[in-house]
Formats: C-alpha cells, structure tokens, sequence
C-alpha cells in the first residue's frame, strides 16, 4: 500500500468534521478524503438495516478513492456497522466509539459515566456494551439528545434555546453523579462550553472526535505514515447539494471548506 494513499473519513453529514479537525491537527501531513451523505443524514433515526447499507456504501466509495484507511466518524454507523465493515474491507477501519471509551475509562474516578448520543446510538447499547467491557463495576447513564444536532448546524451552540434543551437532557445526567461523560455524537463537541456550564467542571468531558483522531494517528505510526513534506490535500464529496456544506462546515472544521463535488446516490 502506497503510504501518501489518503485517510477516508465518511459521515452521515457534516458533523464528521469535527472528527477530520482532529484528524488534520493530528496529522498535518496526511490527505484525507471526506464523505458526507448529506442527502440521506440524519441516521440516527433510521433503521439498523439502512444504516448497514449506507455505511457499505460510504466505505466503498472511500475504497475506491484508494484509501489506506476508512474512519467511521458517525457515532451510529460505528455502532451498527463497524465488525461488519471490519470482516468486509481490505483496509483498516476506525470508528468513533472505541477511542472513546478507553479515554472514559481512563477517566473516571468513581466509576459513573455518562453517554448521549443519537436514539439510534443509544438504543444500540454500543457504548453501554464497551464500557462494561472494559471495567465491569463502571454504571452507565445513557440519553439520547435529538436536538443537539439540528441546533449546532443551525449555529446555535451558546444562546438561551441552547441553555434550556442541554438542561432538559442533561437534568437526570447531572443527579446521577457522573463524574466522566462521553460526547457520542460528532455535533456534540461543539456544544461543550454550554453543557460544561451546566454539569460544572467537575465532570469530565470526553470528546470521541479527538480521541479517535489520536487513534488514528497511532496505528499510522506502525508504518503507514505519509512520506510527503509539507501540508496533505483535503477532497470532499457530498450526495446532496454542496452548498449547505460548504457554508456550515465551517463551524466543524474551523476552517473553510473551498469546494465539495457531488455524487449520486
């Protein structure tokens, strides 16, 4: 495998990005190659099988694209898909809730943890299944927050509609005692400033785009580093009209998204 082959990265939509933010700050000399299959997002409402045969189709597109590995950054298509995209691909494939996990667990002090996330990723008992995996004595408070999402890509993360869902979903989180709480969704980082402010600063928050992007960048270090000097190219393809994309993607990669190609689906 040729070593300057790109990192794919394929979401639902937009909120990947967050995770390819980390992934660029971690590994500035790597191209990547982004999907988001804006047309067909959100998944976290849709059903186990869909989300299967989505994510089939996001993987092999990346594949196609020649990639040396395929990043799952959406936290539902990790959740349903990954072992199946694992036993399917020749490439290495990452998800979002491992790394996670392990940064929990090496968190917690008291052993409660807290997870939030889309219905679809909490019904899945993805993260509840790791945690307890990994430390059989951890407590897991789960909550699924639909609104997070539609209210960070509206651009709405510090405003009083803001104030009052993060406390409609995070009242129960709070009384448990959590002491540690997993960001499951990839909008979600961008809403910690008001759900630190809420739960205080002694939870800690856990944030699986950055913790995935340090996962990738260790199994790259086992020889499959790119060769290149200088700053890796960045391409993106969407399934709906790119546009939205590429006004909103701002807010996740922290920089401008130029150009995004569309493709059918």
């Amino acid at each position: 495998m040729n070593k300057d082959s790109p990192i794919g990265v394929f979401d639902s939509g937009i909120g990947g990005l967050t995770v390819l933010h980390s992934i660029m700050d971690a590994l500035p000399r790597e191209n990547t190659v982004y999907l988001g299959d804006t047309a067909r997002a959100p998944y976290g409402a849709k059903s186990v099988e869909t989300v299967l045969r989505y994510s089939i189709e996001n993987s092999e597109f990346l594949v196609e694209k020649g990639v040396k590995v395929v990043v799952v950054a959406c936290n539902t298509s990790t959740a349903i898909a990954l072992e199946h995209l694992r036993e399917r691909l020749s490439v290495l494939v990452i998800g979002v809730i491992e790394p996670g996990v392990k940064r929990a667990v090496r968190s917690t002090r008291n052993k409660k943890v807290g997870v939030i996330g889309t219905e679809a990723t909490i019904q899945s008992g993805a993260y509840t299944g790791a945690l307890k995996a990994a430390d059989g004595r951890i407590e897991v408070y789960s909550r699924a927050c639909p609104l997070f999402a539609p209210l960070v890509e509206e651009g709405w993360t510090d405003n009083a509609v803001v104030e009052m869902t993060v406390k409609a979903y995070m009242g129960s989180l709070k009384q448990s005692g959590i002491d540690t709480l997993i960001l499951g969704c990839t909008h979600y980082p961008l809403l910690k400033k008001a759900i630190r402010k809420y739960l205080g600063s002694s939870v800690r928050l856990v944030d699986s785009a950055e913790e995935t992007a340090l996962e990738v960048a260790l199994a790259l270090k086992k020889n499959m580093l790119a060769k290149m000097r200088g700053k890796g190219i960045h391409s993106f393809f969407v399934t709906d009209a790119p546009e939205r994309f590429i006004k909103v993607g701002r807010r996740f990669l922290g920089e401008k998204v130029e150009s995004a190609v569309r493709i059918e689906r």
